[in-house]
């Protein structure tokens, strides 16, 4: 794993440099000294998606010194509405080399530490400890709790933003100064119970507004300016481009920051990235219950083929339809299952499917307890079916 050099002194800013960052040199707040603590400055981005990409392209051409991206996906298809740092070209590479691509273009002044792997318990307080900020880029619960308390537990202050369809949130988390991210929200919730952007969708723009944001915030640390959003959270709605703000206070009891933590270490709290084939969805996040019995695509492909007899139910929303579709299946959104019962019957063996088997894992779990008790879920959703079975489909 590559990993930064014991710190140099910075040297002076060359002519090129001064050339570089003359707006910032002439604003008293920044200055030459200001640029010079940006050059000596170390910053790890946790994610090279949606937010990192903004985040890294401002502070690459603010002209940080050091810029860690830590990413373990490849560039894919989706991410190019939103992620901006990539290109078609890219399809396929690990994010964290295409990026430092990217950012060598567009400062090469920068150096950029790219690491190809995602952040765990086990190298959380090695790669933190080497970086002056955190950025949190991350789109999952356990990737987010691993880094706020690595954080605490390496006195580094958290550039934190989140993103979900129209409207996110941002705030700066340093236990040292104010409440970390525990004490907004203790606990993950439930597997499930928070749809993600994938299934949820995100408007492209809006990573971008918020990355900026974190950008901001990171700048004004590094220099000491203005009055960052310690105990602060910043609510943006989009649509009706509002600006909201909310006071945040230190939980003394506070798992990890609190007077007496109970978290001394990181721990992995789930697993973030699952492979949909073998996920087993829990139930328990919209309608509470046991995890829920699935079937495979193959399975149902092969079901089809020798005209068993079955209910498919689609749970998803009705412009989901529009992208891909089983046309043979029954079309009950989530939200209206519990009301739309009578469509169904006990007797009846069901196969619920949805975008990728979040959703239709709740559902299952629902008619389960309901005594819907040949219920299953399908693996993987459609997308996977149009992965392993009818290429024909589209993903999304």
């Amino acid at each position: 794993m590559t990993r930064p050099d014991p710190r140099p002194v910075a040297p002076p800013l060359t002519p090129e440099e001064t050339r570089r960052y003359a707006r910032h040199l002439v604003l008293p707040e920044v200055g030459v000294e200001g640029q010079a603590k940006l050059k000596s400055a170390r910053v790890l981005a946790v994610g090279a998606g949606g937010l990192g990409s903004p985040v890294a392209l401002y502070l690459a051409a603010a002209g940080v010194g050091t810029l860690g991206l830590i990413d373990g996906d490849e560039v894919d298809a989706s991410n190019l509405q939103r992620q901006v740092l990539y290109g078609t070209r890219d399809l396929g590479r690990p994010k964290v080399e295409a990026a430092a691509e990217r950012l060598r273009e567009t400062n090469p002044n920068v150096r950029v530490v790219g690491i190809p792997e995602r952040l765990t318990a086990a190298n959380a307080m090695e790669i933190v400890r080497a970086y002056d900020v955190v950025v949190d880029g991350t789109d999952n619960f356990p990737t987010r709790y691993l880094v706020n308390d690595a954080c605490v537990l390496a006195g580094r202050p958290n550039v934190w933003a989140s993103v979900y369809r129209f409207e996110g949130q941002a705030s700066v988390f340093w236990a040292e100064k104010g409440p970390c991210y525990r004490c907004l929200h203790p606990e993950p919730p439930p597997e499930g119970a928070v749809p993600s952007c994938a299934e949820g969708g995100v408007l492209g723009v809006l990573p971008g507004l918020l990355g900026t944001i974190q950008a901001v915030e990171t700048v004004k640390l590094l220099l000491g300016l203005g009055e960052p959003l310690i105990g602060r959270l910043l609510l943006v709605d989009t649509l009706s481009l509002a600006f909201r703000e909310m006071k945040l206070r230190k939980n003394p009891e506070c798992a990890v920051c609190g007077a007496s933590p109970t978290i001394t270490a990181p721990v992995d709290v789930g697993e973030a990235c699952e492979d949909p084939a073998s996920r087993v969805v829990s139930s328990a996040a919209m309608f509470g219950g046991p995890r829920v019995p699935e079937i495979t695509v193959e399975d149902l492909k092969a079901r089809r083929d020798r005209g068993e007899s079955f209910v498919l139910v689609d749970v998803r929303e009705p412009h989901e339809h529009a992208i891909s579709d089983l046309p043979d299946s029954v079309k009950i959104p989530l939200a209206t299952l519990p009301h739309s019962l009578s469509k169904l019957s006990p007797e009846d063996e069901i196969v619920v499917y949805c975008r990728s088997g979040a959703r239709s894992g709740q559902a299952v779990g629902f008619l389960r307890q309901r005594g819907f008790s040949k219920s299953f879920n399908l693996a993987g959703g459609i997308n996977l079916w149009a992965e392993r079975v009818d290429p024909s489909l589209p993903k999304y």
